[in-house]
């Protein structure tokens, strides 16, 4: 070796030395923290230790299990979906309390599976890094392949095939465009496709063939609680309208099915009553029999194949109860008795004895069972992962009412942590979105971290403008009526300092979506009276939110919040958007905002930032480019749930 060769290699061994120190030290360092990813922007927040990390992976778990796709065509076997943000999987369990076996392989990121009747394929609609921009793909089941049926820009959702299964209606939108229509397509020939319907700014939704495929029922959404029902000609595009014609009448229609005769509609509706009832619409006559009572919401039903029997669903103060019915005599038989808990998405088996379900609760993930719908035999297919911590000791949530300006009662879900924490426990108010939406109890991991390691009472309020308590409850909250939402949190604010075990001095506002708008008007509303306050895609402006948000959905909205375009509903509108009340926030804020976000555009949250800052404000802000409205990559939820504990041991609990 040369002199020169000898000096480069002595270089190179220093060097390399050198690096393998660094690296060790880099190394060291990032094993006492967790940093976030190339993908995150975070300002404001502190390094999250290592240590947490390991606490909270305990709690980590799938909090939507793996939900059911369906019976299999011939035998008394489930399948599963298991939809993560890694990859779609669909399994089989071929018996109850089985192993779960892989079945097919789809390409990830996938937001649904919607199978071909005969079974020869299905269709998925994914979109990209959350911009809710949906493209549906038919996969061949039998050759696992995938092609894609539509344009690669519309948005396109709720897929329906016919009975035929060899045509499909769904709902889309064209890129900028605004409304929602029908289109219809054989999948195996994507140039077939063409508008069947066109909607000139609502939502349409298909739901149901006719038994003949000549007509489809379909719900025209003028918002999240006011919509009507049609009649639709598949060949000629006809239309016939099925709910009566009302002047200032707001009713709702969902979820059509048509009769196994082909002469009657199934449906939920609040025609003519404050609840959601089940009804049945003879088409001939367009006459309403209504088949469930008028104290609670029916929120979803099916009927089987055979049409002799149906099911449906109510919602009685947030849980379900189940209900058979027998479609000749419209009268209801008894039903199995089930866990308390949330019941979802049924599906009836091929017999039209066996059906199925997903059931959650706030102590369960998804798990999936059957009843026998002829001898009341419950089965239990799968259990779901609740991860490794010890929760059985938290108690179960406790259902509360307060009374709020107007003497009206409002209700709510109170968490408490477990015994060991005593004194008064610091308190997080979670608000959810919609603002029609309605918190019910069910299975969140990170939440019992906050119980079970933190000591910290979670409240879930169901303010006025939720759903599950009526017509006239939902409304309250709606066009200048919006700030009486608010008051109603300053109520449970007030019942807040009577509780003997809560710390009124020590209370945190938290919402996603609109409840993010709702923790924000709070803030500058209750400023004195909170601790600290986080927003997660959360508006900050109705108007500006209005004037952004995508043309698909821009006047469904306007239909429940007001029409910024109206002067008197602008002047309302800036008078008490939070961004223009900012100066009142005095105290911590922690924004999180995913930069694709379709519905509540990043500038809602920039803006924000810029105006609390400017008060001298603690403002953290987490940025995730390549989420949309909903994180579904579990780094990210992650590290968004390490930075929301540092900020509720920062702010709330010192």
């Amino acid at each position: 070796m040369s002199s020169s060769h000898y000096k480069k290699f002595i270089v190179a061994v220093i060097l390399c030395s050198l690096l393998v120190t660094l690296s060790c030290q880099i190394a060291s360092a990032q094993a006492d923290e967790i940093a976030p990813g190339s993908n995150l922007v975070a300002e404001g927040i502190p390094k999250v230790p290592a240590s947490l990390a390991r606490t909270a992976q305990r709690y980590t778990t799938n909090a939507y299990g793996l939900p059911i796709a369906g019976w299999d065509l011939t035998k008394r076997e489930i399948w599963l979906k298991n939809l993560s943000s890694d990859s779609t999987l669909v399994l089989h369990v071929g018996e109850p309390g089985g192993a779960s076996q892989p079945l097919l392989y789809i390409p990830a990121g996938v937001y649904d599976l919607y199978y071909q009747p005969q079974g020869q394929y299905l269709v998925y609609n994914r979109d990209t890094d959350g911009n809710e921009a949906f493209q549906m793909y038919l996969y061949n089941i039998e050759t696992r392949k995938s092609t894609l049926i539509t344009d690669g820009k519309s948005r396109n959702t709720e897929p329906v095939w016919s009975n035929a299964g060899d045509r499909i209606i769904y709902s889309s939108s064209p890129a900028g465009g605004n409304g929602v229509s029908l289109y219809i397509i054989n999948p195996l020939n994507p140039q077939t496709n063409h508008l069947l319907a066109q909607s000139t700014g609502t939502y349409f939704k298909v739901y149901d063939w006719s038994p003949d495929d000549r007509r489809a029922v379909f719900v025209d959404y003028a918002s999240n609680t006011v919509s009507t029902l049609w009649l639709i000609d598949v060949a000629t595009g006809e239309k016939v309208l099925l709910s009566p014609r009302r002047e200032n009448a707001d009713e709702y229609y969902d979820s059509p099915q048509f009769s196994k005769n082909g002469e009657g509609v199934y449906v939920i509706t609040d025609h003519d009553s404050d609840v959601r009832r089940l009804a049945y619409i003879d088409l001939a006559t367009k006459q309403f029999t209504y088949l469930s009572g008028q104290k609670w919401d029916v929120e979803d039903f099916k009927i089987a194949p055979d049409g002799k029997a149906l099911v449906f669903i109510t919602n009685e103060e947030g849980i379900s109860h189940l209900h058979l019915l027998d479609t000749k005599t419209n009268q209801e038989r008894s039903a199995p008795l089930l866990p308390m808990g949330i019941i979802s998405d049924l599906k009836w088996h091929a017999n039209s004895q066996d059906l199925a379900f997903n059931f959650k609760s706030s102590r369960t993930t998804t798990d999936v069972y059957s009843i026998n719908t002829q001898t009341g035999k419950v089965d239990q297919w799968t259990k779901g992962k609740t991860g490794d911590a010890d929760i059985t000791k938290i108690p179960e949530p406790e259902l509360i009412h307060w009374k709020s300006f107007d003497g009206r009662m409002i209700s709510g879900f109170l968490f408490r942590p477990p015994a060991k924490f005593t004194g008064k426990r610091p308190v997080v108010i979670d608000i959810h979105g919609g603002p029609e939406e309605q918190y019910r109890p069910s299975f969140w991991g990170q939440d019992n971290y906050l119980l079970n390691e933190l000591g910290v009472a979670k409240i879930y309020p169901n303010v006025r403008g939720s759903s599950g308590y009526g017509k006239t409850f939902v409304n309250l909250d709606n066009g200048l009526k919006r700030e009486d939402s608010i008051k109603d949190i300053g109520a449970l604010l007030d019942w807040i300092k009577t509780q003997p075990n809560l710390d009124a001095d020590r209370v945190m506002v938290t919402g996603a979506s609109y409840g993010g708008y709702m923790a924000l008007s709070v803030a500058t509303n209750y400023s004195d009276r909170i601790r600290a306050v986080q927003s997660v895609v959360g508006p900050s402006n109705l108007v500006t939110f209005l004037e952004n948000t995508e043309g698909w959905r821009r006047d469904v909205r306007r239909a429940e919040y007001g029409d910024e375009r109206v002067p008197k509903m602008r002047e309302f509108f800036e008078r008490i958007a939070p961004l223009n009340n900012a100066q009142k926030i005095k105290k911590p804020l922690f924004i999180v905002q995913g930069k694709n976000d379709p519905r509540v555009k990043t500038s809602e949250a920039e803006q924000m930032i810029s105006a609390v800052k400017s008060n001298g404000t603690p403002v953290w802000y987490l940025l995730a480019t390549d989420e949309g409205h909903d994180f579904i990559n579990q780094r990210d939820i992650d590290f968004q749930f390490y930075a929301t504990v540092l900020f509720i041991q920062e702010y709330l609990l010192k």
